[in-house]
């Protein structure tokens, strides 16, 4: 839902609802800091739990570490302070062949087990009057994927941004990567990798676009 104060965006708000993180609508109520204060006392709670002494010179600064990097690193997409400025060019080239970014690397956080997804993401769009610095196609990636996530959503989100983003239905999205609840966990598959796609505009519609992207991805 839209944020009526204007004081911050609303996460996600700009997507499907279908799309949207589930996310609180007080979700940054809080200050980072405060935010780290209470997910490190927390956390030092589940560490006693499990019977480890905080004591230990190893283990005493370990929930405040966790905190931050929750805060500041895993889950950083969640607020959406740190969503990307996306600034396009004129396409003064007139380079209107398919564009591709391939192999960005991938960390997310499955939202099922809180374990790492690691993989690779590839993207691609066909330029029209304008292009985007290609730094920009990584950071939405990232952007995405530093957040709890199902990799279905996720390769959606990506997609979506781009499109609006970049004003055009023309934009691929392929996502390869393994996951540590069927790796670590459950059936233990150390083998197994998850493909998830999504296309749009012409890559919907021609097969030999989406050929064309494929092959030059390496698939």
């Amino acid at each position: 839902m839209d944020n009526p104060s204007g004081s911050a965006p609303a996460p996600d708000a700009h997507l499907p609802a279908e799309l949207r993180t589930p996310l609180r609508d007080n979700a940054f109520a809080e200050s980072d800091e405060a935010k780290i204060t209470a997910i490190s006392g927390h956390f030092e709670a589940i560490m006693r739990e499990l019977g480890l002494d905080l004591t230990d010179d190893s283990l005493a600064g370990t929930p405040r570490r966790v905190a931050k990097m929750y805060v500041q690193e895993w889950f950083k997409g969640l607020d959406p302070k740190n969503r990307p400025e996306v600034r396009m060019f004129d396409n003064r080239y007139n380079y209107h062949q398919l564009l591709v970014e391939r192999d960005i690397t991938l960390f997310s956080c499955c939202e099922h087990h809180f374990v790492p997804i690691i993989g690779k993401a590839h993207v691609a769009y066909l330029p029209g009057t304008n292009v985007v610095g290609l730094s920009k196609l990584n950071r939405v990636v990232q952007y995405y994927a530093r957040r709890p996530q199902v990799q279905e959503r996720l390769t959606r989100q990506i997609a979506e941004e781009l499109k609006q983003s970049l004003g055009t239905d023309d934009v691929a999205v392929l996502i390869e990567a393994d996951h540590l609840c069927v790796m670590s966990r459950g059936v233990n598959d150390t083998s197994s990798s998850t493909l998830t796609s999504e296309y749009s505009g012409r890559f919907a519609k021609d097969e030999a676009l989406r050929g064309e992207f494929l092959r030059q991805i390496g698939k």
